[in-house]
């Protein structure tokens, strides 16, 4: 069988890499991977594996740092809580685009999201002492895990697909009554499959978490990118769809890296809900010199992580919510282009035989956005990502994402220039003769 790249290239970075089976490699293993074949092979991959920006960094955020640092910043340690002005513009934020009161004391700089997950999970499995699981509505954020993993800490887990709706609380319901969940994490839009929860999935989440006093870790890493509304408008519905409106035991997780393509300074925001925030649980004190959420969150989790997040890129991100709020930065038209992306990137696909594994938001089909998921007849998850290597395209298996669907792939378009569109089609048509 003829494929664009020879077996023997790809089968020999494999073993160089030490991956025997692309399926279950990790996200870094299969950017590695392609890179060696790439460079063997001298033949451009599709890469579809890693969720990395595909636009230029915003130059507000940009011109920001720069002066900044030129203003001598990076000679000075910043307040572990963060720099004033973007902690107000944060709480403006949370209320222009979300619709949120969030006091400017709970939204803190952290070193990218993974930061602000793991102080949270820290600090959460130490609230109640019986309580000793996380609990992910998955597929997610395979990294999370790991965090859970490096602390020692239980999770529990299981795949949304067939509770969508209403079906989604009896779920929940059962796994909450046991009363062994401290924290519910999931985000939305869904890495990987794109899901976006509705306003009704989002109630039954934060009715069930205020029931069971559960506090909610929403990732909000893809903030305004399901294309099928206008999240865009200030002040104004629609408002990005959150939890919060449903509960205060809540903890945010806004990211820099994809809505403002700022990925490279790792700068974020953890937004922790006033009541939240100011709510004392006693255990705490054994870990912590307050028994109070946010201090314990601030002083106690990301002082001992970090001591506080970049000071410049602390201002870049202040600016870039400045430019948002005060509407001269439309930071959700710049990021349409993924939407585009997706749209002809999955036409290709089926187009070729492949299916949509994640294909509806409960009655509507799925939003095009920054991944999709795919599967191809006779072919499982790991065979498929195995077999899509030969002809230069790379993703990663849904089986590492919590996922019961073996049957898929998740596919970035983030990487994927329109220039390359030819050379996918040409590649895909190739595929589909062979199999």
């Amino acid at each position: 069988m003829e494929t664009p790249i020879t077996r023997y290239i790809v089968d020999r970075a494999k073993k160089e890499v030490g991956v025997t089976d692309a399926g279950r490699a990790s996200i870094r293993e299969i950017v590695r991977l392609a890179h060696n074949i790439e460079n063997a092979s001298g033949k451009k991959f599709i890469k579809m594996e890693m969720g990395v920006p595909g636009l230029p960094a915003s130059q507000i955020g940009i011109d920001a740092q720069i002066k900044a640092l030129q203003k001598g910043v990076a000679s000075v340690y910043p307040s572990i809580d963060g720099f004033h002005e973007l902690k107000e513009e944060a709480s403006r934020f949370a209320k222009l685009f979300m619709n949120i009161d969030i006091a400017p004391s709970g939204c803190i700089p952290t070193t990218g999201s993974m930061q602000g997950s793991l102080a949270a999970f820290m600090v959460n499995r130490r609230c109640h002492t019986g309580k000793k699981y996380t609990l992910f509505i998955d597929p997610g954020f395979t990294v999370q895990k790991q965090q859970l993993q490096v602390l020692g800490l239980k999770y529990k887990n299981f795949d949304v697909y067939n509770y969508r709706g209403d079906k989604l609380y009896a779920k929940l319901e059962e796994l909450l009554s046991q009363g062994d969940v401290h924290t519910i994490v999931y985000s939305n839009p869904n890495n990987p499959s794109w899901i976006c929860f509705s306003d009704n999935e989002l109630k039954i989440i934060g009715e069930l978490v205020t029931k069971h006093d559960v506090i909610v870790l929403e990732d909000l890493a893809y903030f305004g990118m399901d294309f099928r509304c206008d999240y865009g408008s200030i002040g104004t519905p629609p408002f990005q769809p959150t939890v919060a409106n449903y509960t205060d035991n809540y903890v945010l997780l806004f990211s820099g890296s994809k809505v403002f393509s700022y990925a490279g300074e790792r700068i974020a925001l953890m937004m922790i809900g006033n009541k939240q925030f100011a709510r004392c649980y006693p255990d705490l004190k054994r870990f912590y010199s307050s028994d109070a959420f946010g201090h314990a969150a601030v002083y106690g989790a990301l002082y001992a992580i970090s001591a506080g997040t970049s000071h410049s890129a602390q201002y870049a991100l202040a600016e870039m919510l400045k430019a948002a709020n005060d509407g001269k930065f439309a930071f959700i038209e710049q990021v349409k282009e993924y939407g585009n992306k997706a749209r002809v990137m999955k036409e290709l696909f089926t187009r070729y035989g492949f299916q949509i594994v994640y294909d509806r938001d409960e009655d509507l089909p799925i939003a095009d956005g920054f991944y999709f998921t795919i599967s191809y007849p006779g072919f499982s998850g790991s065979e498929l990502l195995n077999e899509l290597l030969y002809y230069g395209i790379s993703a990663i298996a849904l089986d590492i994402t919590g996922s019961e669907r073996s049957e898929g792939l998740r596919a970035c378009v983030s990487q994927t220039q329109p220039a390359q569109f030819a050379d996918l089609e040409e590649r895909l048509k190739a595929f589909k003769e062979n199999h």
